[in-house]
């Protein structure tokens, strides 16, 4: 047990500390649903509650604030140290420790999914199938070259290594397997490529007729379109190839260097999926008189290795399998005539800590049966004696 003349400690174990700290999640959390209607959830989380400092503007004042990151770590501190540490041990105890640790392992899971998560979409039409799933929110470049074999290779480059190009910063991206550097000279967070005609009069490059048209960002991050304009920086004399990039282009923009045919292709990023998700049927049933949906399912198969079950995913069941989490999350088009073909869109998280609330609240329940148990029976005794 630390020594209790420990200045440190004794902030750390602090009772008002905890108060404080308690305060300033209420108050992040009004914070950011008063500027979610305007920025959006994603840009919200991140600001608000994945980050350790911010800036909260009122009018034309910029006030610094510790983000929901630095608060939560400074809480978890607070309960250990002043919770497991520095409280008597003893029987009379045991139900508040178990409540803490119960606690503590919340605070755990939300670390673990914030920084070992990732969580995105498959989209699927009946019969369509994947074995991947990909972002609501990050982008990557995506690389690819055609191995002798008739293979597909992708050399992946993530959205942190690009997205600070443009403002007359180019930033350069290079790859030991790679005979060419990409120039990113230009990144927009919203825009659509547009065909150069006589009533666009631009002031931006224009390639291969086409330029990248910025739009203004909407709050739904998940609704932005990036584009890029690239070079392909090739051979000894600094020659530029320029490329236009942008994010809902289905097929990869093909281009020569070192003799050989690469393509490359802005999108969503993608992560593997231990097996593959075919969509064998998707039900609906709406409320009478209406085109809201009452409930909405999908009818899957799971192949994995050589085995095939399936399954059934519903709003309140999701498949859990392999460390993945698939959820029925939405389907389209929602203007689709009878008969129409529909897709479903099931929300997919790799989650490591997926499990751990559930077993923070085991104990926490556990940890107050206790207290309140003990604390009874001691009632009861006092009462007898009386």
């Amino acid at each position: 047990m630390a020594a209790k003349g420990n200045p440190v400690v004794e902030f750390l174990s602090s009772l008002k500390l905890s108060v404080v700290l308690l305060l300033l999640l209420g108050l992040l959390t009004w914070f950011g649903t008063l500027e979610q209607t305007e920025h959006g959830l994603y840009e919200v989380q991140r600001k608000y509650f994945e980050s350790y400092v911010l800036f909260h503007d009122v009018g034309p004042v910029s006030i610094p604030l510790p983000g929901a990151n630095l608060v939560l770590s400074l809480l978890f501190a607070n309960l250990f140290v002043g919770g497991i540490i520095r409280i008597r041990k003893g029987a009379r105890q045991l139900g508040i420790l178990v409540v803490h640790a119960g606690i503590l392992l919340l605070l755990v899971a939300g670390f673990v999914k914030l920084n070992h998560s990732e969580d995105g979409h498959v989209t699927l039409y009946e019969q369509g199938a994947s074995n991947v799933f990909q972002s609501y929110h990050r982008w990557e470049v995506a690389i690819s070259e055609t191995l002798p074999d008739g293979r597909v290779k992708e050399h992946l480059v993530p959205q942190e290594d690009f997205l600070d190009a443009g403002d007359g910063r180019a930033v350069t991206l290079t790859g030991e397997e790679l005979p060419f550097d990409l120039e990113v000279t230009h990144v927009l967070a919203n825009c659509r490529r547009m065909p150069k005609g006589p009533m666009f009069d631009v002031d931006v490059p224009v390639i291969d007729g086409q330029f990248l048209m910025e739009q203004e960002r909407v709050p739904d991050a998940e609704l932005n379109t990036l584009g890029a304009y690239v070079n392909v920086v090739a051979g000894g004399d600094g020659s530029r190839d320029p490329i236009l990039l942008w994010g809902r282009d289905v097929v990869p923009t093909t281009f020569e260097a070192g003799g050989e045919e690469w393509g490359i292709q802005l999108r969503k990023e993608r992560y593997p999926m231990p097996f593959t998700i075919v969509l064998d049927d998707f039900m609906k049933e709406e409320h009478p008189g209406t085109m809201m949906p009452k409930w909405f399912s999908s009818d899957v198969t799971v192949v994995e290795g050589g085995s095939a079950r399936p399954v059934r995913i519903s709003m309140n069941e999701p498949l859990r399998s392999e460390g993945l989490v698939l959820y029925q999350a939405s389907w389209g088009p929602s203007n689709a005539p009878p008969g129409a073909p529909l897709f479903s869109t099931l929300a997919v998280v790799r989650n490591p800590a997926d499990q751990w609330p559930l077993y923070s609240c085991i104990l926490i329940a556990i940890g107050l049966v206790l207290h309140f148990t003990r604390s009874l029976m001691g009632y009861v005794r006092a009462e007898a004696r009386s």
